[in-house]
């Protein structure tokens, strides 16, 4: 074999042996963290994670397209504890038509926190518009077993026509809803008014557009989450997880345009899921599949 021949193996291999290694420090070093998996196959195509605020140690996840009007309670180590059903939409089959993402903050009854479930999925970008559902989180939802929740809906439209988003935030300092779309060179970040009735259609306000670095479809924006306090912001694309640092009392959509520190991020295989910890000390990622893993990692 000619020199030229060697090298051409060699090199290839030494690269991937030091990939493997820097992968394993990482781990090693705590920076990536496995908790576990999504432990039942109903749970097959996760888009969406949320820290419960009255449950210790409880997430709620919930899967997109496919599925009915529902969510689930799960532990960090992806053991489902409990699932919970609403009531969707009458003139849609499942109750929902595609559920991308899931959030828990303020609402109507400051003493209460809620569950806000974003059918806002839209691949054609043909919806009249889109629906946000409002549970009031309960304390009991830890007792196990399919439990029937009463949900308040908002609809929302577009200023600018229909498009497809994944991200729905909850803004606690500023009482906001918060969509970001999903697809295009540059997507755009909209809000709502959390004060709102059961039924109201309401236009969203077009706040701010934002331009990541990358190729498509990778570079998408799947899914985002806002700090219990507020002070935190999180976005995720397929490959690359967004952090912003909140300055005092700013818009959130003003936060989201300087430039963000891009934290160590493991590949899924289909990465849809952010979600701070109570403390914002720390978020969880998972991904859609059966038995996906959920992996933790400390905040910058």
């Amino acid at each position: 074999m000619s020199r030229a021949k060697k090298l051409n193996i060699l090199i290839p291999t030494i690269f991937l042996l030091f990939l493997g290694a820097f992968a394993r420090h990482r781990y090693l070093a705590h920076e990536i963290v496995q908790t576990g998996t999504l432990q039942d196959k109903a749970m097959d195509e996760t888009s969406g994670i949320a820290a419960s605020s009255v449950n210790k140690d409880i997430y709620y996840v919930h899967n997109d397209s496919g599925d009915t009007s529902r969510f689930f309670a799960i532990t960090p180590e992806g053991k489902l504890i409990t699932t919970l059903y609403y009531k969707g939409d009458p003139t849609e089959r499942l109750g929902v038509k595609d559920c991308e993402d899931i959030a828990v903050g303020p609402g109507p009854d400051k003493n209460k926190s809620y569950v806000y479930v974003g059918d806002i999925g839209d691949n054609s970008a043909v919806r009249k518009y889109l629906t946000v559902y409002r549970v009031p989180e309960q304390s009991s939802w830890t007792k196990g077993g399919n439990i029937n929740v009463a949900a308040t809906p908002i609809h929302l439209k577009y200023p600018d026509g229909p498009k497809d988003a994944e991200t729905l935030m909850i803004d606690p300092i500023q009482k906001l809803i918060y969509i970001v779309s999903k697809r295009h060179d540059t997507v755009s970040v909209y809000t709502s008014p959390l004060n709102y009735k059961a039924g109201d259609t309401v236009m969203l306000t077009h706040r701010a557009k934002l331009f990541f670095k990358g190729y498509k479809p990778f570079k998408w924006i799947t899914a985002g989450d806002v700090s219990k306090d507020g002070k935190q912001v999180l976005l995720r694309s397929y490959e690359k997880v967004y952090y912003w640092k909140r300055e005092a009392n700013e818009p959130m959509w003003q936060t989201l345009q300087r430039t963000p520190a891009e934290p160590e991020y493991k590949q899924e295989k289909q990465g849809e899921a952010i979600g701070f910890t109570p403390d914002g000390r720390g978020y969880y990622t998972t991904s859609e599949g059966v038995y996906a893993p959920i992996y933790f990692y400390k905040t910058p």
